[in-house]
């Protein structure tokens, strides 16, 4: 492939909730007695965060527990305040309390963010939830394991730019003709997921710090991307997941679409069933609640692999009082989550001026760091977890990761028991625990199945024409029975063919957009070749929106009804993922 970047050539990489009753709170915090009645006692200044419409609430209750109220902190709908401190605890329980945080000096041992100290949202934080700093500790980081990572791309910012620390496969998306943006994270979803699996440097460590990435780019700067361009990408994986050094045994799938025809024939799950079956542990998410049917998104419904809701530690150190969020999807009481992870108000890394940084700026922490809750968090954080037990364990199968995963995780009490599976993470449990002699043996699938279906109702569109039916992003007929047998066989790819179609080199800058449409769409070279994108806009920090419209790079060029809106999850950006979501 020509352009900046090679594929697999490993290069230096440079800079990337409602409304709460205001009675039902007087109610838990009814019988208090006046602060003046009360012996001085020591105060704490705290921050409080609190879910979208409780701030007034919460600030009443803290003056009836004898506190005082400082400033305002609109990004997570929160403030200020001191309080005698035997009221922290009983604050932390009242409704509408999304996080409360003792205020103080930050912890350069908790990663160096500008979170405050005890953010249960900091990677630290995180790691410490499942128990990864444990195996830090022996100097089990993930090194020698590949992480593949199908997502939006990776931008080159600190904590990802070490050298050998992030291998880029070929770029699958709709802007990799455009040389200045081949392999880059326009969108801001991939580096973000990027940071929690193996982010590394200055303080900043991910869960598998010494993990290396591999980096397949799908989706362009809306999100957009479509089931073809993920599974040729799954497909490559898996057949060069050897190839030049590389030694992929986990897959990051932060996506899902709401498609619901069986897994047994989906050729989405197909695929990624394929990779499991080859040695890869697939780690994906199990979608977030509004988006799809009473099922877990697909592929995450295929029972082979390992599905990933998200837990949220609601704000506290102690897990008798986390839960899985209403927004993570519970499953059809058939196929439902094997575990949770930490999703909520996750801090990754920030890719500046992607489409998730403008779009949501009130999700920034400090100038590197961006906040965001989803499953996709939470597989990214299972994923770092895999690397880390197989670096330990290096001959476990997948089967065997998986098994180990759920025998060992932590049932939570107050949680919904459907929704949380065999529990929370633990990973320390996990690698202490023997061997298990661990085979599934679910009805394989088949993969012969509609490609439109796998769709579900996300549809890319270009110029107002979707793509639909049994046809990939060039037009090439979808013959599913043909495909699934050369995706088993290792065949699918040849060259840089991918279903009859050069979908890989220097083809990306000819003429292969302009021989096939859409619905009568052609697609031609110079939709994609404008020069408004300089190399130079990633090497500052003077982004602004006006550099994301216009010409056809603007936002509208491919629709909302794209993954950007659905299958990514937008939405989990807002700095409201400290309420409700």
């Amino acid at each position: 492939m020509t352009g900046a970047r090679a594929p697999l050539a490993t290069t230096a990489r440079r800079s990337l909730a409602g409304l709460v009753s205001a009675t039902l709170l007087a109610m838990a915090l009814t019988a208090q007695e006046a602060p003046a009645a009360r012996p001085a006692q020591p105060s704490l200044e705290v921050i409080i965060s609190a879910h979208p419409g409780a701030r007034a609430a919460l600030e009443g209750a803290v003056l009836r527990l004898g506190g005082e109220l400082g400033r305002e902190i609109d990004i997570i709908h929160g403030f200020v305040a001191r309080l005698p401190a035997p009221a922290v605890n009983r604050l932390r329980l009242a409704p509408g309390v999304s996080n409360v945080t003792v205020n103080g000096r930050l912890d350069l041992l908790d990663d160096r963010t500008d979170a405050p100290q005890g953010d249960p949202g900091t990677l630290g934080a995180v790691r410490r939830a499942i128990n990864a700093d444990d195996l830090l500790e022996e100097g089990i980081t993930g090194r020698g394991v590949d992480v593949a990572l199908i997502d939006s791309g990776v931008a080159p910012v600190a904590g990802l730019d070490g050298t050998n620390k992030v291998v880029d496969g070929p770029d699958l998306s709709f802007e990799s003709p455009a040389e200045n943006l081949r392999y880059l994270d326009t969108y801001g979803h991939g580096t973000h997921m990027a940071g929690i699996i193996s982010g590394r440097g200055d303080g900043f460590r991910g869960v598998a710090p010494g993990a290396r990435l591999v980096s397949v780019k799908v989706a362009s700067a809306t999100g957009a991307t479509d089931v073809s361009q993920v599974l040729a990408a799954i497909d490559w994986v898996v057949q060069h997941r050897r190839d030049g050094g590389l030694n992929i045994r986990v897959l990051n799938l932060s996506f899902g679409t709401d498609g619901t025809q069986p897994y047994t024939i989906d050729p989405l799950s197909h695929a990624a069933e394929v990779a499991w079956r080859r040695g890869i542990v697939v780690v994906a998410a199990a979608g977030n609640a509004g988006y799809g049917s009473d099922k877990l998104n697909n592929p995450a419904y295929d029972p082979y692999l390992l599905a990933v809701g998200a837990l949220d530690g609601r704000g506290t150190r102690r897990s008798i009082d986390d839960v899985v969020p209403e927004w993570s999807s519970r499953g059809d009481g058939v196929r439902n989550p094997d575990l949770v992870a930490p999703g909520t108000s996750i801090v990754s890394l920030r890719n500046p001026g992607s489409e998730v940084d403008l779009t949501y700026p009130e999700g920034r922490v400090g100038e590197r760091f961006f906040r965001g809750s989803g499953t996709s968090q939470a597989a990214a954080v299972v994923s770092g977890a895999a690397a880390l037990l197989l670096d330990k364990r290096p001959g476990l199968s997948p089967d065997q990761v998986k098994a180990l995963f759920t025998s060992t995780a932590s049932h939570l009490r107050n949680a919904d028991p459907v929704a949380q599976g065999a529990g929370a993470l633990d990973l320390k449990a996990a690698a202490a625990a023997r061997t298990p002699e661990a085979i599934q043996e679910h009805v394989l699938s088949e993969g012969t199945g509609s490609l439109e279906a796998a769709r579900g109702s996300a549809h890319v569109e270009m110029d107002g024409d979707a793509l639909s039916g049994e046809q990939d992003i060039f037009g090439e007929p979808w013959d599913g029975t043909t495909w699934a047998r050369n995706s088993w066989s290792g065949t699918s790819w040849s060259g840089g063919l991918w279903n009859s179609e050069v979908w890989a080199g220097d083809s990306w800058t000819r003429n292969s957009w302009s021989r096939n449409s859409w619905s009568g769409v052609v697609w031609t070279r110079n939709s994609w070749s404008r020069n408004s994108w300089s190399d130079t806009y990633w090497s500052r920090n003077s982004w602004s929106g006006s550099q994301w419209e216009g010409d056809v790079w603007a936002r509208n060029s491919w629709s909302a009804d794209s993954w950007s809106r659905n299958s990514w999850s937008r939405n989990s950006w807002s700095s409201a993922q400290w309420g409700e979501h």
